[in-house]
């Protein structure tokens, strides 16, 4: 977030766009190639969705990577919103338990902090498909280190 004119004293006071609009690539490449779409923003609940059509695998399943890919990001942005202004987020482990497949529609995916701390943030990510059934939990944690050690 650096080289924003007048950067915010708080990012969970920012709206989606607003969000958005301070990361240097917007949702990343990867997250605009899968479509995932941010719906709630903030340092103790992300929600996004993910179409399946897509993110599957050669069988017409949901690929179990595009799953976790989903529950990084909600994740990651959870941590750098409760981490910011002075320190930043960085994923070290994260794991994911596929329950049940999705073959069509849209999977959402719903980060909640399990623990916000200084230096450490993990989140449990659930994502559900249209008819409200678990597709995927998972667990990521992230280190919160110095904005000065990542630039900024």
């Amino acid at each position: 977030m650096t080289g924003h004119p007048d950067p915010p004293a708080s990012l969970a006071d920012l709206s989606i766009p607003e969000f958005l609009a301070l990361l240097p690539e917007g949702m990343g490449r990867l997250n605009e190639k899968m479509g995932i779409e941010i719906t709630e923003l903030g340092p103790e609940r992300v929600v996004a969705t993910m179409p399946v059509l897509g993110n599957t695998q050669p069988y017409g399943l949901l690929h179990g990577g595009a799953s976790v890919v989903l529950a990084e990001t909600l994740g990651s942005i959870g941590s750098a919103i409760h981490a910011y202004p002075d320190r930043r987020s960085v994923g070290v482990d994260i794991n994911a338990t596929h329950h049940r497949t999705a073959t069509e529609g849209t999977v959402t995916g719903v980060a909640t902090a399990v623990h916000l701390g200084r230096t450490m943030a993990s989140y449990e990510i659930v994502i559900t498909d249209e008819r409200g059934k678990r597709v995927c939990t998972s667990r990521i944690t992230c280190a919160l280190i110095p904005a000065a050690r990542v630039g900024g």
